[in-house]
């Protein structure tokens, strides 16, 4: 990961496209951002991308894009935005001629922290979030504080989800400098080395385990309920508020299927409560929330519920097997709140 401003970014880029012919650098962009430094220099796709148009349908338009460009095998994109940014761009680079290179420069912080590095790419299919894609790992991820200056709240506190996430599943040292930051102030430069040790987490997790058939499962913590409640929202709650509910629904199990201390349960709720509010949801919704997670790309057997939970901050154990009854009771613990 590297650090630098906005006008240093060709700097940084530099060594990495110097290994590139100049016609074989594309630039894919979040049509909503400027970024006059790349987007002049390189033949650019400027696209509209939400979650819900996390679709095939753009993917084909980039690989529309790279084709008209005449990109070949040895050739490199550039992926700049969001978390739908850095996907849609990696799965397309990572399909285009059976794989090309490409780069991700992310500007929120949730990109930051959780889609941009990791080598997870994908689309929506079905309605289900991020069930068709494939593991290619970016050449470089550069990270610039910079982007973050001009984040709505809730885009912060989306990515600062992720951030708890990785913090609950680490050391208990992460964990008690992101309860202490203040969010009230959202100061970019004092967040980065927060940043900085949560990707150096992950990244470290995915080096051992790139294609998730073991420990890498522990970055799951909080994501089935968590993707249950996004679906369920049609993708209007945003994934962080989700995984920071789908948290709590699982520290929840953690303290009564694992013992885990009540305390971490206790310090989340009181965050959530203040910063994120309650999750809305109707008691006739909780069974398709359960029949949602059952359909949960990360279960190995049709039908059942696949959880990560701990068993304390930075203990976190794969592959719990919950009841429907278990996570109905979880889910009434969350509503409860």
């Amino acid at each position: 990961m590297s650090k630098m401003m906005c006008a240093d970014i060709i700097k940084a880029l530099q060594p990495i496209v110097a290994r590139y012919e100049a016609e074989q650098v594309g630039v894919l962009i979040d049509a909503a951002l400027e970024c006059d430094v790349l987007t002049s220099r390189f033949p650019t796709l400027r696209m509209e991308v939400s979650e819900e148009r996390k679709s095939l349908e753009k993917v084909e338009q980039i690989w529309d894009f790279l084709f008209a460009q005449g990109i070949t095998r040895r050739g490199l994109l550039i992926c700049i935005g969001g978390g739908v940014i850095t996907d849609i761009g990696g799965f397309a680079a990572a399909t285009y001629k059976r794989g090309i290179d490409y780069i991700n420069i992310p500007t929120t912080l949730l990109a930051m922290i959780d889609a941009s590095s990791g080598g997870k790419t994908g689309i929506n299919y079905h309605g289900l979030k991020n069930s068709v894609g494939c593991f290619a790992p970016p050449v470089e991820t550069l990270i610039s504080p910079q982007w973050l200056k001009t984040l709505p709240a809730a885009q912060w506190l989306s990515g600062f989800g992720e951030m708890l996430k990785t913090g609950l599943i680490s050391q208990p040292a992460l964990w008690h400098q992101l309860l202490q930051y203040d969010l009230e102030v959202m100061d970019s430069e004092a967040l980065m080395p927060l940043i900085e040790q949560c990707v150096a987490c992950k990244e470290s997790i995915v080096a051992a385990d790139p294609k998730e058939t073991g420990p890498r499962k522990v970055l799951n913590f909080g994501h089935t309920f968590g993707h249950a409640l996004e679906e369920l929202s049609l993708d209007a709650m945003p994934h962080g508020y989700a995984v920071v509910y789908g948290l709590i629904a699982e520290l929840y199990l953690s303290v009564t299927n694992l013992g885990c201390p009540k305390e971490p349960l206790q310090q989340l709720t009181q965050l959530m409560l203040h910063y994120y509010g309650r999750p809305q949801c109707k008691c006739s919704e909780r069974e398709q929330l359960v029949r949602l997670m059952q359909q949960d790309k990360k279960n190995e057997r049709t039908a059942e519920i696949n959880c990560t939970l701990i068993r304390e901050v930075g203990m976190p154990v794969i592959n719990q097997v919950i009841t429907p009854a278990e996570a109905l009771e979880a889910l009434e613990y969350l509503f409860s709140l």
